[in-house]
């Protein structure tokens, strides 16, 4: 069969330099922040008059629109500890989504609660608003609503649910810093907000941190005290007097300089990636077949992931299924130079910490005599699971602010391959193809995924 696809031998579309572009991107301002407090010599949240941390906290808090903010080592911790400083308790319930970063889910089982999933909108790819009354039970206590892929969820329906049952909101906001919902910021719309300042994110540390918002000096307060076993650093002179259960969970100084220099140039850069995104996903709009990211009038996009769905009915293509649709897409793209990639290989209730009951001792928190009984069935999560099979995302490479040139070759790739939708049908009806949740569970190494198309 005749193509000139580059996985076939043709010339690849993408230029080299377009294919990995930087992302953080580090200027000398950054090296100069992060030198000038090697030069302090004061590097953790306990050093007295230390000034990155809690100039961090001051900025951000201004930035979310919130009148509080602490720093912490991830957004994995901010997540916990905002469930800790609610006071969420042993055998309580926290309603999150199918589809996240595990850490959402797996932040309730740090105080002994109980994740509770419910399926997304196949359009925004967040928790679909409609099907989470009927989640909520009397062990209810908690929603973490994500604003996935940096695309704000319906909050308005959420404190809606929240006022009625008389629950706690807390956003998980790692990746839509920045973001607006009907001219609020993400972070400050529910009862706290947790951030992350991964080095992928759109602000970034030069390694791992995050933040949490509020508005309750006293959760500010408590969050402060858990991340640093207990103490109050709040007076003149620490005294090592523990008030309860924490952790050492401090940022450091150093990370906290980086982020403020990048926080500093972060609406630049959005407003670059507002100007470079839009065009991009108008190009693919044009290609029978394919769903681009869909933005409401509402509110604002931090464009921090770009998911794209394919459907193979919609490009003319009869009898050839979406999975071996998108798995054939993704080998043709990949050897054109444009780097798609996965957002998770299976719905949060389909990883084996929660299949298997993996968290503490024997089955805890789900064995707690006060628990209520709960089956992960991936068939309760139709919507992510099709979600998971028939997409494909961009990450990291259209957040550098200059991704213009690197977006219209990845878009010409895209045309170039939909140019050659027979091979690409053809190709899809002969691979060896599985679910990915199911290879996830015949398939023990990295290697025979790959080999399987899953990670290809």
């Amino acid at each position: 069969m005749k193509s000139d696809l580059a996985m076939y031998g043709g010339r690849p579309v993408v230029q080299p330099e377009h294919r990995r572009l930087e992302w953080p991107v580090v200027t000398q301002a950054d090296r100069e922040a992060v030198l000038s407090v090697l030069d302090t010599g004061k590097f953790t949240v306990g050093a007295k008059d230390e000034k990155e941390i809690h100039g961090l906290e001051r900025e951000w808090a201004e930035f979310s629109g919130t009148r509080e903010a602490v720093a912490l080592n991830s957004g994995t911790v901010a997540l916990h500890l905002a469930l800790a400083a609610l006071d969420i308790q042993p055998g309580d319930e926290v309603i999150v989504p199918a589809l996240s970063y595990v850490a959402t889910a797996m932040a309730p089982l740090y105080q002994l609660a109980i994740p509770v999933f419910v399926d997304i909108d196949p359009l925004t790819f967040n928790i679909d608003v409609n099907q989470i009354e009927a989640k909520i039970t009397e062990r209810t206590r908690a929603i973490i609503p994500v604003h996935l892929g940096g695309l704000p969820a319906d909050m308005d329906e959420i404190r809606a649910l929240a006022r009625k049952y008389n629950l706690l909101v807390i956003e998980d906001t790692v990746q839509a810093q920045g973001g607006k919902y009907r001219g609020e910021t993400c972070g400050s719309i529910g009862d706290i907000g947790c951030f992350s300042l991964n080095v992928e994110k759109s602000i970034p540390t030069c390694g791992e941190g995050g933040l949490v918002t509020t508005n309750d000096p006293e959760v500010a307060a408590k969050i402060r005290s858990l991340r640093v076993l207990g103490e109050d650093l709040s007076g003149p002179n620490r005294l090592y007097i523990s008030d309860c259960m924490g952790s050492n969970l401090k940022l450091s100084s150093v990370l906290a300089a980086f982020t403020r220099s990048q926080l500093a140039r972060f609406w630049e850069y959005q407003h670059k990636r507002d100007a470079n995104v839009p065009v991009f996903l108008d190009k693919l709009a044009e290609l029978p077949g394919i769903v681009v990211p869909k933005l409401p009038t509402d509110r604002t996009h931090s464009w921090h992931m770009l998911r794209f769905r394919f459907d193979p009915r919609a490009a003319g293509l009869d009898g050839v299924e979406a999975g071996p649709f998108r798995q054939a897409l993704r080998r043709a793209l990949l050897s054109e130079g444009v780097p798609l990639t996965f957002y998770q290989i299976v719905p949060l209730p389909g990883q084996p910490v929660f299949q298997e009951r993996r968290a503490y001792g024997k089955g805890y928190p789900w064995t707690l005599p006060e628990s209520r009984p709960q089956i992960y069935d991936l068939a309760d999560y139709p919507v992510t699971s099709q979600v998971i099979e028939d997409s494909l995302v961009l990450r990291r490479m259209h957040l550098n602010p200059d991704a213009g040139p690197a977006l219209a070759e990845y878009a010409e790739a895209f045309h170039k391959v939909w140019a050659n939708l027979d091979t690409i049908a053809h190709l899809a009806r002969t691979m060896p193809y599985a679910p990915p949740w199911d290879a996830m569970k015949t398939l023990r190494s990295g290697q025979q995924l790959v080999e399987a198309g899953v990670l290809a």
